[in-house]
C-alpha cells in the first residue's frame, strides 16, 4: 500500500475496526478511546468530532493537540516492522496506534499500555 493511500485513508473508516477488535476481545470502546486520547492529546469530545468529520489519518494526526511525550516507549513489531524504526513520521504514528490497539485486544492492562 503506498503512503499517499494511507495518508488519505479515513480515520472514521478504520475506527469501527479498532472498536470491533477491542470489544471482540472483551475490552470496551471507552478503553480504546482512552488509549487514542493518550496518544494524540484529543479529549473525548474532539475525538468524536474528528470521527464525525471523517478526517483522514494525515489530518487526524496533524490536528492532534499533542502526541504523548512517552510515545518513544512504544516498541515492538506491528505488521512486520519495528515501530521504533519506522522513518516516516505519519506512518510511525499510525503504527503506534495499531500497536496500542493490539495490546488492548491482547488483554494488556491499561496502565501498561499507557506506559504509566
Amino acid at each position: 500500500m503506498d503512503k499517499n493511500r494511507i495518508y488519505k485513508m479515513s480515520f472514521a473508516g478504520v475506527y469501527p475496526h479498532y472498536v470491533n477488535k477491542a470489544t471482540r476481545k472483551g475490552r470496551t470502546q471507552a478503553e480504546l478511546d482512552t488509549i487514542i486520547c493518550w496518544l494524540t492529546g484529543y479529549d473525548t469530545a474532539t475525538l468524536e468530532r474528528q470521527i464525525d468529520l471523517k478526517v483522514d489519518f494525515e489530518t487526524f494526526f496533524s490536528q492532534a493537540p499533542q502526541i504523548n511525550p512517552n510515545v518513544s516507549k512504544i516498541t515492538g513489531v506491528i505488521c512486520g516492522y519495528r515501530v521504533e524504526d519506522i522513518e516516516d513520521d505519519l506512518i510511525q504514528k499510525i503504527r503506534y496506534l495499531d500497536k496500542l490497539v493490539d495490546e488492548l485486544a491482547k488483554g494488556k492492562a491499561l496502565d501498561k499500555i499507557l506506559r504509566i
